[in-house]
């Protein structure tokens, strides 16, 4: 997540299938064993010319200069400097597959642990609206090289293992996401983004009581984290605390004004 190390509530909608999308595993149950459904094997595919794809045709001119630039610029700075350019036009469209691809470059040219994370960061965005589970296993692989090399030189750096974590819980090796998002928690009981991550996950398990939970311990620490305020509700509406989500929601609607977070809470309020 991002974004005040969360994913912006702004994609709280979209945020909501690609919960569903995740494989099903069973994430807080005894320490021995836990039941998983884990997915098949999944063939890495590279995101193949997602960079040449259109941008605004006011932005196109800029950006054929760019990696015409690019192509030939020895400077680190200036090589930086096109490549941070180029993966900023292309975020600004939503293309973040081909804004990572930017940042993976300047990251492969010139490897030191501020391009590796801006690298890691990028791919884990893009990896975080991918919907192809094809474009996901390779974005999820992009991102744990870039980020895994500064945890090398930097393995206090919870915020880079939590997002390290939630790629391993995409793959076919879910339980390696799980117990990294746990050993955070171990050395920082109120990190938000495991927190708020492992919540997500027992949603997504159908352990709505023990995401109820997570949330409630989430927000108790960081009440300003709206969209755990909203998943809280949620998950009180799947627990049939009916009473409970109804107050949830109502206080997520005084939260914010975002109308697709308010056109959500509408819908479950409407069914209460």
């Amino acid at each position: 997540m991002k974004k005040s190390q969360i994913i912006l509530v702004v994609a709280v909608v979209v945020a909501i299938g690609v919960l569903y999308s995740l494989p099903r595993v069973v994430v807080d149950n005894s320490e021995e064993g836990q039941n998983m459904a884990q997915q098949g094997d999944a063939t890495s595919e590279p995101v193949t010319d997602a960079h040449n794809a259109s941008v605004s045709d006011s932005d196109k001119s800029t950006v054929s200069g760019l990696a015409a630039k690019l192509k030939k610029e020895e400077s680190k700075e200036k090589f930086a400097i096109f490549a941070d350019s180029l993966a900023s036009i292309y975020s600004d469209a939503g293309m973040y597959d081909s804004a990572a691809y930017y940042q993976g470059l300047s990251a492969d040219r010139f490897p030191d642990n501020e391009s590796l994370e801006k690298a890691g960061n990028a791919y884990y965005e893009a990896f975080g609206f991918a919907m192809d589970q094809d474009k996901m296993v390779y974005l999820a692989e992009q991102t744990r090289s870039y980020l895994n090399q500064v945890l090398e030189d930097n393995p206090e750096r919870l915020d880079l293992k939590t997002k390290v974590a939630m790629t391993h819980v995409s793959s076919t090796n879910p339980m390696q996401g799980i117990m990294m998002l746990r050993e955070v928690l171990e050395q920082d009981p109120q990190n938000e983004e495991a927190l708020f991550n492992m919540g997500v996950l027992s949603m997504q398990s159908g352990q709505y009581k023990k995401a109820v939970e997570r949330f409630e311990d989430l927000i108790g620490h960081h009440p300003g984290n709206v969209q755990g305020q909203f998943y809280l509700g949620v998950s009180y509406f799947e627990a049939k605390q009916k009473n409970k989500a109804k107050k949830q929601f109502q206080l997520v609607k005084d939260m914010t004004e975002d109308p697709m977070i308010i056109s959500s809470v509408d819908n479950y309020l409407g069914q209460l």
